[in-house]
């Protein structure tokens, strides 16, 4: 471990998998259901990225999109299906990186299940827009990092830590694996 871990008085990592780490994936994309959504993760060459708002994650850890049929998106999970996700809750903490694979649908039941008034916006003709398509996020593994007592208590432990020359840091971070 790097040297701010080995002055850390108290545990600061945890990995988590299975129940417990889709638990923690629920927790920090409910904090921010905007990401950063990365195509071409698996290609040489940068990354293709872009906001995308998450419209549900379900009990098996999947994170569900709404996409026009027509997007770059699209056409780059068709080429390549490895994407990867960075979410930020806060600017202190809430911090989430998943890589997995997406798939595309057009299933209309699952649209109507995502459906929400304000994509309009980008679907005018509705919920039956013809170019509305789902992208299926199943993650595979991951990084978290976050506060394990909330906010206000990560910041009075820096601030006696500082007082006191001390490393007192509220944070946990570790791998995920789905």
């Amino acid at each position: 471990m790097d040297s701010i871990n080995r002055q850390q008085e108290e545990e600061n990592r945890k990995d988590l998998s299975s129940v417990e780490a889709i638990e923690k994936i629920k927790e920090l994309v409910g904090a921010s259901k905007t990401c950063f959504f990365c195509t071409r993760a698996s290609l040489s060459g940068p990354l293709a990225t872009r906001p995308m708002a998450v419209q549900k994650v379900d009990d098996e850890g999947m994170l569900w999109f709404l996409s026009a049929t027509d997007s770059h998106k699209n056409a780059e999970i068709g080429v390549d299906s490895t994407v990867q996700l960075f979410f930020q809750g806060n600017d202190y903490s809430e911090f989430l990186t998943l890589t997995g694979k997406a798939i595309i649908t057009t299933n209309k039941a699952m649209i109507k299940a995502l459906w929400e008034p304000m994509l309009k916006v980008w679907f005018t003709d509705g919920v039956d827009d013809p170019r509305i398509s789902v992208i299926a996020f199943t993650p595979q593994e991951g990084y978290y990092w976050d506060n394990k007592n909330g906010n206000v208590v990560a910041f009075i432990k820096q601030i006696a830590g500082a007082a006191m020359g001390k490393t007192l840091d509220d944070s946990i971070e570790g791998t995920i694996k789905i």
